[in-house]
């Protein structure tokens, strides 16, 4: 007597989107939910601390210390840290780990940029009657402006990948298809799908953050044609 064939496993069928399109939508949604907010409150943090460090060169090194000892606590031991003081499976405990990871790229790069603008062009801005916030918001940061969102491009595709690591608190985005896959006798379909999603999200994100980035700073764009030629 023959023995039975396995069922058909595949890596990817139209079958498993078409039946789990509510699914698959939900924790889409939650992705990019997830990484929206932890590059916006990563920025509204980041930016304070860079200033302080740009104004206070002393404390510069302490802040990027800090961040980077941040970004080395595992994921896992983080989560399992902070879940006591905001909830095993509140969404706030994966966000306040995402914003962790993001500071030590957003700071460093927000430093760098404030850095590359030469002292000349400030004195020549506080000659013409700039003050300090004006001086920032007119010169500095749009000067700054490429290398900062380079560290946002990082920092957002860094986190696409980390949301999946929340999937241990129940929000983990496309992670929840990745593990429900592995447990569902390793239907490959699922976790395909959600890895293939993981990756073209944050291709979109970055190729969207670079052409931003080309609207924001033509000067940049006009220099470096100048320098190709």
């Amino acid at each position: 007597m023959l023995a039975q064939s396995a069922p058909a496993n595949p890596w990817f069928t139209w079958d498993y989107v078409k039946d789990n399109s509510e699914d698959i939508r939900t924790a889409l949604e939650q992705h990019i939910t997830l990484t929206l907010q932890t590059i916006v409150l990563g920025l509204l943090v980041a930016v304070p601390l860079a200033l302080v460090a740009r104004r206070w060169r002393w404390l510069a090194g302490p802040i990027l210390g800090a961040a980077g000892v941040l970004y080395t606590i595992p994921s896992l031991a983080l989560f399992a840290f902070l879940a006591p003081f905001t909830g095993t499976t509140n969404p706030r405990t994966v966000l306040i780990g995402l914003v962790i990871y993001a500071l030590l790229v957003l700071v460093r790069n927000i430093v760098a940029g404030l850095d590359s603008v030469p002292e000349d062009v400030r004195e020549a801005a506080r000659g013409m009657g700039y003050g300090p916030a004006r001086l920032f918001w007119r010169i500095e940061l749009p000067v700054a402006l490429p290398t900062i969102m380079a560290g946002v491009r990082i920092a957002t595709v860094s986190t696409v990948a980390l949301v999946t690591v929340g999937v241990i608190t129940g929000n983990g985005g496309l992670g929840q298809l990745i593990v429900r896959g592995f447990f569902n006798n390793f239907y490959r379909a699922e976790i395909a799908t959600a890895t293939a999603l993981c990756l073209a999200l944050a291709l979109t994100a970055d190729l969207a953050l670079a052409g931003l980035t080309r609207v924001l700073s033509p000067w940049a764009r006009r220099q470096t044609a100048r320098s190709a030629t």
